[in-house]
């Protein structure tokens, strides 16, 4: 059945409304002479804007109409970069360049057309910028001047990370081709300047020889190149030498995530083999200056994003298990961190349901995630399965208001890194490899049993949700196994050759590398189709589907949504105009949230 909007229960202590306005997130933290800025995502109109830190206070730049999103490569990533004097950014509305100078007036166009752009870089009176026109991608230069724009180097799929060397005689990027992902081969290319002021020929610095993923270049102020390559295993910094990359000292862990959106900074080569970085242990973030010796800066926190350092403080984003996303510096002579922006509890920490580790036994292999138990000290609460997106993608131990909604209720939450997932390395990363619905299937079955068998949970009170990928793993268990009482889908994928017929370039060989050809395997994407298989789903389901989804269409949802009703499943499904692929609308979220809550607790009921 299709519901509206018109009814909502009783209002609770920490309710699904306060969940997701504490949902305040940030992203693209720079410094440059002018101070610090960052962009800041705020659910209640979820609009994107450029703040600046000065005065010892938080001063918004982004002023009404306009909001800071890219949507290149439709994750976007790198939507503002500093000038001189001013800021550039990407507007979300039209996905075009404006400059903004820093003495308040209103932000003026610096590019117009059909294109749009992201991973903003300024050098030398130019913004370096990925350029995207329809399924065409290239890297440009833009005169910041008179907006004239320069093709700098064209002809792969998918370019990241423009990068200028201090002395503007070295232009290093990241491409890669088709059926490649960012996450599974990438090319580093560097071309020299030539009188003229124009760029030779590339030459591929890595990337040829073996299958390495690499990411994050970057230049020390000597003009050498670094950047973060996997061919050891794990995202490691390498800097460059006279026969190609060598490793810098350091721990075997992952010092970057899956690139999915553009622009991002989890290290900074500081010279002399030296480098601030962050890196992941069993799921945990840590930051340290790294080289002979290591000084960390970790602290109380869990995950760190978005690197800067200047001569006194290191900044970043920040989160732990009981404080969410936070703008910090942290002065590099005590190691004292200061919050600047966010980082405040929706609940008193001794309120908070924090993550402890999981590392549990499935099928032939391992799996990773979080339990968070539940806050009412029911000895075997019901339990969520939390399954996340990508699926290549990961969760983190860090305060999430939408985990503390289901821990106030009474109910334990496993959050996944199910085999697949960045984070613990590029083996893991890569066991997705034509078993998408297979194994991440099976380590969302396994945990059950692993809580279950300890005592930690009511193994027959199992629920599992998840969006997007997440709600195709979650079709998938339900179809596949009978472990859960029921599940959430969030514009879950229930149709992956469907899907593949309509998907946007950056993925449209994902899914052959995740199930295979659609084609020379039919046999396999049939056997692991959800809506093929919806009568071996016996629990009830509810769906959320936004109207506007270009990614997974909302035909997908209402065709899942019609078979389960005819083989009299209980079955709700809420569609929402105004919502593309993922909620952005606090409204939006907490009626979804709320609606998700009060599915269980009635299936509950039934069953009792």
């Amino acid at each position: 059945m299709n519901e509206t909007h018109d009814s909502s229960p009783k209002a609770e202590p920490f309710s699904a409304a306060k969940a997701v306005a504490a949902g305040i997130d940030f992203a693209e933290l720079q410094v440059g002479q002018h101070g610090l800025f960052w962009n800041e995502y705020r659910p209640e109109d979820a609009a994107c804007r450029i703040w600046h830190w000065r005065d010892s206070q938080a001063h918004c730049l982004t002023p009404a109409g306009f909001s800071v999103r890219s949507r290149v490569y439709e994750y976007g990533g790198g939507a503002f970069c500093l000038t001189d004097d001013a800021i550039v950014f990407v507007n979300e509305a039209d996905q075009q360049l404006y400059r903004q100078s820093l003495k308040g007036e209103m932000p003026v166009m610096l590019t117009s057309g059909e294109c749009r752009y992201g991973d903003l870089r300024f050098a030398h009176g130019q913004v370096l910028a990925v350029e995207e026109q329809r399924d065409c991608h290239r890297l440009v230069a833009i005169d910041l001047a008179d907006g004239a724009r320069h093709v700098l180097t064209e002809g792969a799929d998918f370019y990241a990370a423009p990068t200028l060397s201090p002395d503007a005689q070295r232009l290093a990027w990241v491409e890669w081709n088709r059926p490649e992902q960012p996450w599974t081969a990438t090319r580093l290319m560097v071309a020299e300047r030539v009188s003229g002021g124009g760029f030779a020929p590339a030459r591929c610095v890595a990337g040829d020889a073996v299958q390495e993923s690499l990411q994050q270049p970057r230049f020390d102020e000597r003009g050498r190149l670094y950047c973060l390559t996997d061919r050891d295993g794990y995202w490691q910094p390498w800097v460059e030498s006279s026969d190609g990359l060598r490793p810098l000292p350091g721990l075997a862990a992952d010092h970057g995530p899956a690139p999915w959106q553009l622009g991002g900074c989890t290290w900074l080569p500081l010279g002399q083999s030296t480098y601030l970085a962050t890196w992941t242990e069993e799921g945990f973030g840590r930051l340290a200056l790294c080289g002979d010796t290591v000084e960390e800066f970790t602290g109380d926190y869990s995950r760190f994003r978005h690197l800067a350092i200047d001569e006194h403080f290191i900044y970043g984003i920040a989160a732990s298990p009981v404080s969410p996303s936070a703008v910090i510096a942290i002065e590099r002579r005590t190691g004292q961190a200061n919050v600047l922006a966010g980082g405040v509890a929706p609940l008193p920490v001794d309120q908070i349901s924090v993550p402890q580790t999981l590392r549990y036994p499935s099928g032939s292999g391992e799996a990773h995630g979080f339990f968070y138990p539940a806050m009412s000290g029911e000895a075997k609460p019901p339990l969520v399965v939390f399954i996340h997106g990508g699926p290549t993608s990961a969760c983190y131990p860090v305060l999430d208001p939408r985990i503390q909604y289901w821990a106030q209720r009474g109910f334990a939450v496993a959050d996944l890194n199910y085999r697949g997932s960045s984070g613990y390395g590029r083996a893991y990363r890569q066991a997705l490899h034509l078993s998408w619905g297979d194994v991440d299937v099976e380590d969302a079955c396994a945990v059950v049993t692993h809580l279950a068998e300890r005592g930690l949970i009511d193994g027959d009170k199992a629920f599992i949700r998840g969006g997007s990928a997440g709600g195709y793993t979650t079709l998938c268990a339900l179809a596949f196994k009978q472990v859960f009482r029921a599940g959430a889908s969030l514009y879950g994928v229930s149709d992956p050759v469907a899907l593949g017929r309509v998907t946007h370039k950056f993925e449209g060989d994902y899914l052959d590398w995740l199930i295979g050809d659609p084609d020379k395997d039919a046999e396999r994407y049939a056997a692991r189709t959800p809506l093929l298989h919806a009568g071996n789903i016996r629990v009830p389901m509810i769906f959320f589907q936004g109207e506007l989804d270009a990614v997974v269409v909302p035909q997908q949802t209402r065709d899942m949504v019609q078979a389960l009703e005819q083989n009299g499943i209980l079955v709700e499904a809420h569609y929402y105009a105004d919502e593309r692929h993922g909620f952005r609308k606090a409204g939006n979220q907490a009626h979804a949230l709320e609606q998700e809550w009060l599915f269980y607790r009635r299936v509950m009921a039934l069953a009792d």
